[in-house]
């Protein structure tokens, strides 16, 4: 509850309440911390896949499976290490876990604002989704390079720019924190508003805005953050 690094806001503020809970049970059975890990993987895909239904419906079950996403995210980790059961497996299925449900999400975003399920609004959600798994892979690649390199993990100082410039425009961009709607949590919230703004309009066109919006600010942050690691101390 104290560990603030690397922690999702909505892990502090509410998850790990109850996440801790959960696990308080999880330990006395014999599920194991991958069995979590592979259960969280499926409510993540589910939660893209949600959004094939129309209406509020759809969108509000996509935002229960994503907070589900997050709990079994939080609970394997919990699970592991009360148990001692961490494994490189579980590390791996978590990884691609993440990558996973965010590109379902964007993806069945782009479905939704398709309506018909073809056409250019399923192209801009598997961009978009394509946007968001290069900044993960990009994040998780720093890692690898690393690792062959003998190197040991980067530490926060590495992460910061030696370009005065690209500084003060990652701190301006991180004051803002607009680069959290390209995460699933955030993305299923702002399609619940827009579902929500569909409704009262009788329209999708607030879908397809939100969407839209999403593949800008992807596609912004795509090479923003290539240029943020390579000006960085996190190769050296």
């Amino acid at each position: 509850m104290e560990s603030r690094n690397g922690e999702h806001w909505a892990g502090w503020l509410y998850m790990r309440r109850l996440s801790l809970r959960t696990t308080r049970h999880l330990v006395r059975t014999p599920v194991t911390p991958d069995q979590l890990t592979w259960t969280m993987v499926v409510c993540g895909v589910a939660s893209g896949a949600a959004l094939m239904i129309p209406g509020l419906t759809g969108a509000i079950l996509a935002v229960i499976l994503m907070q589900l996403f997050l709990l079994f995210d939080c609970v394997d980790g919990e699970v592991a290490r009360w148990k001692g059961q961490n494994s490189a497996t579980g590390i791996y299925v978590d990884r691609l876990g993440a990558y996973l449900a965010d590109a379902a999400l964007l993806a069945g975003a782009g479905y939704r604002a398709a309506e018909s399920g073809v056409g250019g609004w399923l192209s801009v959600g598997i961009a978009t989704a394509l946007g968001v798994v290069l900044l993960k892979a990009s994040t998780d690649l720093v890692d690898v390079a690393r690792a062959r390199r003998g190197l040991t993990v980067a530490d926060d100082e590495s992460t910061r720019p030696r370009s005065q410039g690209v500084a003060t425009v990652r701190r301006i961009a991180a004051a803002f924190k607009i680069h959290r709607v390209t995460n699933g949590i955030e993305a299923s919230l702002v399609l619940l508003a827009a579902a929500v703004a569909d409704a009262l309009t009788d329209s999708i066109d607030p879908t397809r805005w939100a969407l839209a919006a999403l593949a800008v600010i992807t596609w912004v942050m795509v090479p923003a953050h290539l240029l943020s690691i390579l000006s960085s101390s996190r190769l050296r």
